[in-house]
């Protein structure tokens, strides 16, 4: 996320200025079920449109209103700059994780992707 992310509430009020790609990340962002995640990749090729790098702009300008911390790196890395709150998040939906190393900068878990990835199958039949 960045400083430029909408609060909680603004999602509603700027709905009708959101275009069309930003407002299907997140709807598949708020797809993803608790304690399960999705790269920002996954969210590309799922909507079958864009790449890793529009999804983390969407994102970034408009994460804020959804469960910004499911749509993660594809190396588990925590978003630097908020790392403490998404893994509080983690923690707190029993997010599988994988327990930092010695080396770890900040000593800092990573997310087990293998554990943790979500494929969105249990909503493919909506999906179009």
């Amino acid at each position: 996320m960045s400083e430029e992310r909408l609060p909680d509430d603004a999602r509603a009020e700027h709905a009708d200025s959101l275009p069309d790609y930003a407002e299907r990340v997140l709807e598949v962002t708020e797809l993803i079920p608790p304690g399960r995640v999705m790269t920002y990749g996954d969210v590309a090729e799922w909507l079958g449109e864009g790449g890793p790098r529009q999804v983390g702009r969407v994102m970034a300008l408009y994460g804020g209103a959804v469960p910004w911390w499911r749509v993660v790196r594809a190396d588990g890395v925590l978003l630097p700059g908020h790392e403490l709150e998404a893994l509080d998040r983690y923690r707190a939906e029993g997010t599988p994780l994988r327990e930092a190393g010695r080396a770890a900068e900040g000593h800092l878990p990573r997310l087990d992707l293998r554990r943790a990835r979500w494929d969105g199958a249990a909503c493919a039949e909506g999906h179009t």
